[in-house]
């Protein structure tokens, strides 16, 4: 397999990373339970994935593969998502009913999310036209660096069961599993630091 090229995105490379996830989060069990019509899909996901993950431009902790074929949205220490964006979002285009239970979803992911600094992945993909040739692996790889480097846990919760035996391969554990009414399961998964 070729060598995967993963560099930062700066905030010129927004609108392609928010493309490259908006593409592979297509057939996601989450963001498609969310918002299941395509239309609605292709409307509020970009704005979401910008709340959800959005400050990691401006802080150092986006990536993206070779001509965004694939990116990652990293949140470092002491930055989180944008929740007020997040609510903005989901209050204009998220039906009351299911609304509740994505409420029910965030808090249960916020009870899992560890109190400890930490690097937060909430959205790493690869355009599915790109699968099977490494993107994903490669992209876990370059942002995992500064959690070793600095000693530093790494968290996510992975919206996709197919996902998370990449996962454990980069040394993630599962923490449980978050559910909540008619939602899909969510998997929150933590991984230590390892010393160099």
């Amino acid at each position: 397999m070729a060598m995967q090229t993963v560099e930062s995105a700066t905030a010129a490379d927004e609108a392609a990373v928010v493309a490259v996830i908006t593409l592979a989060f297509s057939t996601d069990p989450a963001a498609r339970w969310t918002w299941p019509a395509p239309q609605r899909y292709l409307e509020y996901f970009p704005p979401f994935i910008k709340a959800f993950g959005g400050r990691a431009f401006a802080r150092g902790g986006a990536h993206r593969a070779d001509d965004y074929a694939g990116a990652a949205l990293w949140l470092p220490p002491g930055v989180h998502p944008d929740e007020e964006g997040i609510d903005a979002v989901m209050e204009r285009s998220v039906p009351e009913n299911l609304r509740k239970d994505g409420d029910a979803l965030f808090e249960q992911m916020a009870r899992f999310h560890p109190r400890e600094p930490l690097w937060y992945l909430p959205l790493i993909g690869v355009d599915p036209a790109r699968h099977g040739r490494g993107y994903g692996a490669a992209l876990l790889k370059h942002g995992l660096i500064a959690c070793d480097r600095d000693g530093t846990a790494a968290y996510l919760e992975s919206t996709n069961p197919k996902n998370i035996p990449l996962y454990e391969r980069h040394g993630f554990e599962l923490l449980g599993t978050i559910q909540a009414g008619t939602s899909p399961p969510l998997f929150p998964m933590l991984r230590r630091p390892v010393p160099a």
